[in-house]
């Protein structure tokens, strides 16, 4: 942002004031010199306390602004200036600080309109070339592609969905462990239920075997009495034959 010293002291038409706010605009002028911006606005203002008009304390009151980065204060500086500002003998500045506030503000817009009639009053300022191109092209790209503000809605939707997607996933993580767990209660449950049921089931079975081994041996007794008495009545049988 250029800067303006003394600016009513070189314009035409506005000696009435350059009496009343010299001294506070010198003031904020050697401030301003030594980087000191912060009090050098308070001496812009206080040149602007007596003159609320003035040229040069609203102009350099916006470059300090500008230097600390209050882009709106700026604005309002400069704004307060808009009918007289273009009317000097330094309108190009004048338009030229507007484009460089609006560039810093990312109004694309305002900035080329500012830059075009900064060179339209002094067409050989290269500075003033060069951010009317930038401008341009930013304004292009803001137009074809969404720019600044929507590629930021871009970027906050594609973090909520990730956001979303990893919730999401937590959530399936979590359930799936809940599921993993009830399944291996379920199985340890059905396992402690069979260890008790086993020892009752083998006794059940010792007991069927026990029941089956007298069943077979007490067969196997009346086959044998069976027998028995089959040879007895065969001998028997035999002795008669022979007797007879």
């Amino acid at each position: 942002m250029r800067k303006l010293v003394c600016i009513l002291l070189i314009l035409s038409g506005l000696s009435a004031y350059a009496q009343t706010d010299r001294r506070e605009v010198r003031a904020g002028n050697r401030k301003f010199g030594k980087q000191d911006f912060k009090e050098a606005e308070i001496d812009y203002r206080k040149a602007l306390v007596k003159d609320s008009l003035s040229l040069a304390g609203n102009y350099d009151l916006a470059s300090s602004q500008y230097r600390q980065e209050d882009y709106d204060g700026a604005v309002k500086a400069l704004d307060a200036i808009k009918e007289i500002a273009p009317a000097g003998g330094h309108a190009a500045d004048y338009y030229y600080n507007l484009g460089d506030i609006a560039l810093k503000k990312k109004d694309y817009g305002g900035a080329v309109d500012a830059f075009r009639q900064s060179l339209l009053l002094k067409p050989g300022d290269l500075d003033a070339k060069e951010n009317y191109i930038y401008a341009k092209l930013m304004l292009q790209n803001q137009q074809s592609g969404g720019g600044g503000q929507q590629d930021q809605q871009q970027d906050q939707q594609q973090d909520q969905d990730q956001n979303q997607d990893q919730d999401q996933n937590q959530n399936q993580n979590q359930n799936q462990d809940q599921n993993q767990d009830q399944q291996q209660d379920q199985q340890q449950g059905q396992q402690d239920q069979n260890r008790q049921q086993q020892p009752q089931q083998q006794g059940i079975s010792e007991q069927q075997a026990r029941q089956m081994l007298q069943a077979i041996q007490a067969r196997e007794k009346d086959t044998q009495d069976k027998v028995k008495k089959e040879k007895a009545a065969l001998l028997k049988s035999r002795q008669k034959e022979k007797n007879w």
